[in-house]
């Protein structure tokens, strides 16, 4: 019998696609080196946990965990619809944003059709783009920053989506209402724009676009956030996405059967409550940028202001070399050879504490 080689079993286009690398776990770490204590600075992860009234929510939920979850996660949907002003049926949750862009692109995307997005960017929007067949064509950023016109220019008629991470990752940099608005001018009305608005709730930015007056037009845009970020909840795997129901419709035909469980939903409700703890985190977030840009500063390593909890700094040498350097003292960044920027690093705002350790630790590599 032929020997069938594993390529040969691959839809098309899946032997050309690169396996998402997350950062390196804390777990992992301890056991290479031994450490017990891990300060992880490279998943954008909230660096003072989760929100007290979510962990409460999470632990009464335990109880039920016999049982299937809501499927449509009723609950949670009219509460981020009553939130945004908007019906309940423009809302669907998601294991994760992750997933949700996977949604879209299983519900949107043909063999064929062409998805543009800025790069770098977040890589996801490539890896859900060839899993479906799609072409994907990555512009250019501009001083790190989304280049819209650079993109309405690239637009054929053969462009089914469009991915807008605002603010981006790796960079950090956002676009305006203004630029948005001219984008959204020249977009045809049957091509889709998904704005990837994960660190949307760290923005303080009064010139940051509102997305939502596109989805009261009915326009084809899909907002897509998260639970990760500022509300703790990264290890329960819970997005969300919004839009006019013709295309919150068509995820809903794609997503899995109980998508989100019942511990997740839990969470997430109790965490859109809690206030008090937003706001912790916003002041922690400004005060660890405020010392980053300072400390950043002096060591001669530039950077690009940050909308989100994290900075993308120039380290001035391979970044891949200073994340082992950094490993062995128990601290995790993001190297950015990823994103073809060797000598750039994603590095999460942490607290004070440790945020110090980590120009302690920096300063002594340069030292050395």
């Amino acid at each position: 019998m032929e020997n069938i080689k594993e390529k040969d079993l691959a839809r098309r286009g899946i032997n050309e696609l690169v396996a998402y690398v997350p950062g390196k776990p804390i777990e992992e770490v301890k056991r290479e080196y031994g450490l017990t204590e891990i300060i992880k600075l490279a998943s954008n992860e909230n660096p003072l946990g989760t929100s007290p009234k979510a962990v409460a929510a999470m632990k009464q939920a335990i109880d039920d965990v016999y049982m299937y979850p809501e499927g449509s996660s009723m609950d949670l949907r009219q509460k981020v619809a009553a939130h945004f002003g908007i019906d309940d049926d423009m809302v669907i949750i998601g294991n994760g944003a992750d997933n949700i862009l996977l949604l879209i692109a299983q519900a949107l995307v043909d063999e064929g059709d062409e998805v543009i997005t800025g790069d770098p960017s977040f890589s996801v929007y490539e890896s859900v783009t060839r899993i479906m067949g799609g072409n994907f064509i990555k512009v250019p950023l501009k001083d790190f920053t989304y280049d819209l016109p650079a993109i309405a220019e690239r637009i054929t008629d053969k462009t089914k989506l469009i991915f807008i991470c605002n603010p981006n990752n790796p960079t950090g940099s956002m676009v305006t209402e203004e630029e948005t608005a001219r984008f959204m001018e020249i977009v045809p009305r049957d091509c889709v724009v998904a704005f990837d608005e994960a660190y949307a709730e760290y923005v303080q930015d009064q010139h940051y676009p509102d997305t939502m007056k596109y989805v009261h037009e009915k326009r084809n845009v899909i907002l897509v956030r998260t639970f990760s970020k500022i509300f703790g909840l990264a290890g329960t795997r819970i997005g969300y996405a919004m839009g006019p129901k013709h295309l919150v419709d068509l995820l809903r035909k794609v997503t899995a059967a109980f998508a989100v469980n019942r511990v997740a939903q839990a969470g997430a409700l109790a965490a859109l409550e809690d206030r008090e703890f937003i706001e912790k985190v916003l002041t922690v977030n400004e005060q660890g940028k405020q010392y980053l840009y300072q400390e950043f500063s002096k060591l001669g390593m530039p950077y690009t202001p940050t909308h989100t909890n994290f900075i993308f700094v120039n380290l001035g040498m391979d970044s891949q070399v200073v994340f082992k350097k950094l490993l062995a003292q128990g601290i995790v960044i993001r190297p950015g050879g990823m994103w073809n920027l060797p000598n750039y690093a994603r590095i999460t705002l942490g607290t004070l504490e440790q945020n110090e350790k980590l120009i302690a630790a920096l300063k002594e590599i340069i030292n050395k």
